[in-house]
């Protein structure tokens, strides 16, 4: 069972040690990650989690929101290679979809890839992601979802 538990003495260690493959630089680092939500701590609003199956974290997730906007972002989903190609950044996903439905506070939610990030685009569009036609940092492609 996918869940989410909040990044905490006891989990540090395992999320930090999460690597992706060498050379491949679709996802910054969850240690560079980590960083930026720390820098960003005071607007209260980016939280970093671990991604959970069952009892062992098998990925890593960051979310950002804009209650103005009532948008939801997916600001960084990273699975270590050890982690992928098992099903569960559909199921993390799926799971911020229903748990941001259920929440009432956001309209939409808003993610993006980069280029050339065909296992990503094809998850987030079979979850129902739509290209917005922006382009965003540094070229990533944006995607939104209606809830």
């Amino acid at each position: 069972m996918i869940h989410f538990e909040k990044i905490t003495e006891d989990n540090f260690e395992a999320v930090v040690a999460m690597k992706r493959p060498e050379g491949e630089r679709f996802v910054a680092s969850n240690v560079y990650s980590l960083a930026q939500a720390w820098l960003y701590r005071e607007n209260g609003d980016v939280d970093p989690f671990a991604i959970y199956c069952d009892d062992k974290p098998v990925g890593f997730m960051m979310l950002d929101e804009d209650l103005e906007e009532r948008c939801l972002v997916i600001w960084r989903v990273m699975f270590p290679e050890e982690h992928q190609n098992r099903g569960y950044g559909t199921w993390a996903i799926q799971e911020i979809i229903r748990l941001a439905g259920e929440s009432g506070k956001y309209d939409f939610l808003i993610l993006d890839y980069a280029p050339g990030n065909e296992i990503a685009r094809h998850v987030y569009e079979k979850l129902g992601f739509r290209p917005t036609g922006e382009v965003v940092n540094n070229g990533e492609i944006e995607m939104r979802l209606e809830l």
